[in-house]
């Protein structure tokens, strides 16, 4: 599958790019059960049709970038079910080729509407052991184990012809100088986005402005950001890396809703700003510099389509 474009000559046009939303959340809405430590990845073996039309459902309604759902999707991860390497990276490969063909039915069915870009998803070790530890970076590897474990499937996603990467949802400084690494030998293209301690430190305590100091030194870096944090931790880090970076920035937080431990529900915040939802925030993210905005957990396509309004108004024609 040949690349559609890169994501740096987009973003050199002027392009602001609608990312899309929560996988996982869309495939449970479908009857998924994801208590598992494959989570959507899972589904890759089981229901894989099910993906594509979560992603024909984001780009119905206004992402131009799909996520592959090969966050959770490691040949260590699938060797826990008896998969070879070769049937677990055909189950990455299989990630791309479903979010291709979302695509181009979309473009099909909505002609002169792209371009569309698929992003190949690399989680972090952490997620492989799926115990939380995306969200406080306190594994250590060394920079060979960390470039190990995540060597085959960013093979795979190149091959299969994802646009580009998103390397995501990081914790740890350490990752991400291997990642780094790892984009430079297979000369792809990479956003890379993190999970956060507070305002100014990624989870292990890094500054965000160190990480961004080191990310602006490769220049096949295309944006740098945040993802699946607190809709209300946004703004402060964007302005933390507005300041840190010229590169683009982008932003695809968890939902505006306040989780209730007691009775285990989701409920709508009344004092974030903009209403607590992605939409409202919008404008003053774009002000911050965030070329590239989505949403993470508890996000939906109507989330999507609520802020592809507002993302693409100042495109050039």
């Amino acid at each position: 599958m040949p690349r559609n474009t890169t994501l740096s000559t987009l973003l050199d046009a002027g392009k602001n790019l609608v990312l899309d939303g929560a996988l996982a959340t869309e495939l449970e809405a479908h009857g998924c059960d994801l208590e598992d430590p494959l989570w959507s990845a899972k589904v890759l073996l089981e229901q894989p049709q099910l993906i594509k039309q979560v992603h024909r459902d984001y780009f119905d309604a206004g992402a131009s970038v799909a996520i592959t759902a090969s966050y959770q999707a490691t040949p260590a991860g699938f060797a826990r079910r008896g998969l070879s390497l070769e049937e677990s990276l055909e189950l990455v490969a299989r990630s791309v080729r479903l979010a291709d063909e979302a695509r181009q039915e979309h473009l099909a069915a909505n002609p002169g509407s792209g371009p569309l870009l698929v992003a190949g998803s690399v989680g972090p070790y952490g997620a492989y052991l799926a115990d939380g530890s995306e969200y406080r970076g306190d594994y250590t590897l060394s920079a060979a184990e960390f470039r190990d474990f995540h060597r085959p499937r960013i093979a795979a996603l190149v091959e299969a012809g994802a646009d580009f990467l998103a390397c995501e949802t990081l914790p740890s400084y350490a990752e991400v100088e291997a990642l780094l690494g790892l984009v430079g030998e297979y000369d792809v293209e990479a956003w890379f986005t993190f999970t956060l301690r507070d305002g100014a430190r990624i989870s292990d305590g890094t500054p965000l402005a160190d990480v961004a100091a080191l990310l602006s030194a490769e220049p096949r870096v295309a944006a740098v950001g945040v993802n699946c944090v607190p809709l209300d931790l946004v703004t402060p880090v964007l302005g933390t890396l507005h300041e840190a970076t010229d590169a683009p920035l982008v932003a695809y937080p968890n939902s505006g809703e306040i989780y209730d431990a007691v009775t285990k529900t989701w409920a709508p915040s009344e004092g974030l700003r903009g209403g607590g939802t992605l939409a409202g925030n919008t404008a003053d993210w774009r002000e911050l510099g965030a070329r590239l905005v989505g949403g993470c957990c508890r996000t939906n396509p109507r989330d999507i389509e609520g802020l592809a309004a507002n993302m693409t108004q100042s495109d050039p024609s």
